[in-house]
């Protein structure tokens, strides 16, 4: 049997059914992809909040160390006391001793001197620190950490300001400086520039007048003296002498005039910085004590008992000693030419002797009255050739003047001090003013 089957037809109603689910269906596969790609797209992009809630790897910190509480003691040496009543508390004699031994080479400590400065650093009670000033330039350092010591010899570090000074001499350089405020140590500087061209003693006149460029120290907050006087002058009976420091390549510093030569001369104008002259070279003098009538070939400078005594330039001790007539005495050999003779010394300088080479301005001893002396002065002798001379009449070459190689660096040097000091005339009106 022919059975002739035909399936009904769809109708139109159930195509466009099919067909709207099928655009469905695409839109809802479309919009899942690209939901998944958003998610991982996400995934994959470093977050800046993942690393921020990300954990730091903590490290182990070391303990706090405990506070070191430190002392400072500060004075100044005073008569009789030594190293070891300043340091004997802290520590053992051992220590002490070693101390010696290794301060020794750089300064002996039995040579700590009365009025100088030092400072003990002390740390929760025991000893840390030592300093002491040597001198105003340099001081001694010993630090102590687990049983040794560190000992060394360093410049002292010092605030420096430059200023200007002036002064009108009214009756004599020491009295002008402490007038304007400044110490005495100033006037003995100044003097120490010209005290080859002017004698402080005899030339200095009312009206004289100066100026100095000066660097004025401090320390911790505190006035610590004068360092250099970078520049200076001084008019003396109107005729005015100037002097700048300046370094000649390798040579020490040295001062020279506005024209390079140096003010540095063989001889010193007089072997004491400031005192008077009793009695000047003469051929004929009444002695005081012999009470004759002899030949007094030689200045007496009267001064206070134990003025320092200068040699009055670079010399060889050939004869030190002690007589009834001259007391204390020491002669120095200048050259072939000049020797000096220095009388009635209270006592000599430290290390002096026969043979000793001395500088010019060296301290060689102290005024006194020793021998034939009716009170405390020098008696200073010059000879030349054998023979005495008028010391205020010898005249002797300067030293070496700036070398060739260097004048146009000095003369550049020294343009903007010059340029800083008062004109001679203005500071002679002013002078006349304050007189008036």
């Amino acid at each position: 049997m022919n059975l002739d089957f035909k399936p009904p037809r769809q109708s139109s109603a159930i195509k466009k059914t099919r067909s709207s689910l099928n655009v469905l269906y695409y839109v809802l596969g479309l919009a899942v992809t690209i939901i998944a790609l958003v998610i991982v797209f996400v995934n994959l992009t470093p977050s800046t909040e993942a690393y921020t809630v990300t954990p730091e790897l903590q490290l182990p910190t070391e303990p706090k160390l405990p506070e070191i509480h430190r002392e400072y003691i500060t004075g100044e040496i005073k008569s009789g006391d030594t190293i070891s009543g300043l340091l004997g508390i802290y520590l053992t004699s051992q220590n002490l001793y070693n101390l010696n031994l290794q301060c020794k080479p750089l300064f002996p400590l039995s040579r700590i001197t009365t009025g100088q400065p030092f400072r003990i650093t002390l740390a929760d009670g025991e000893f840390e620190h030592f300093e002491y000033d040597i001198n105003p330039e340099k001081q001694l350092i010993i630090d102590y950490d687990q049983e040794q010591f560190s000992v060394s010899k360093e410049l002292i570090e010092y605030d420096i300001e430059i200023e200007m000074i002036k002064g009108t001499i009214n009756s004599s350089l020491f009295e002008t400086i402490a007038d304007i405020g400044e110490k005495p140590e100033m006037a003995m500087n100044l003097a120490g520039i010209f005290a080859w061209d002017i004698d402080f003693i005899l030339d200095i006149r009312t009206g004289d007048h100066f100026q100095a460029l000066v660097e004025k120290r401090s320390r911790d907050g505190k006035p610590a003296g004068y360092g250099q006087i970078l520049a200076a002058e001084f008019t003396n009976q109107d005729e005015g002498y100037r002097a700048f420091l300046f370094q000649d390549g390798d040579r020490p510093s040295s001062y020279y005039d506005e024209n390079g030569d140096n003010v540095r001369k063989m001889f010193l104008k007089a072997p004491l910085s400031f005192s008077r002259i009793s009695s000047g070279y003469t051929l004929h003098r009444f002695h005081p004590i012999t009470k004759r009538w002899k030949a007094h070939p030689a200045i007496d400078y009267a001064a206070p008992r134990g003025t320092p005594i200068k040699s009055v330039g670079d010399g060889t001790i050939i004869k030190i000693s002690k007589d009834r007539y001259n007391g204390r005495h020491i002669k120095i050999r200048h050259n072939s030419t000049y020797q000096t003779l220095y009388l009635h010394m209270e006592r000599f300088a430290k290390g002096m002797k026969r043979g000793k080479k001395v500088y010019q301005g060296e301290v060689i001893g102290y005024v006194g009255s020793t021998g034939l002396a009716t009170g405390p002065h020098l008696c200073f002798r010059m000879y030349k050739n054998g023979s005495t001379v008028n010391p205020n009449k010898v005249k002797t070459r300067s030293a070496e003047p700036v070398s060739e190689a260097n004048k146009i660096a000095f003369f550049s040097a020294i343009k903007p001090l010059s340029a800083q000091f008062s004109p001679p005339q203005l500071l002679a009106t002013n002078s006349l003013q304050e007189s008036r």
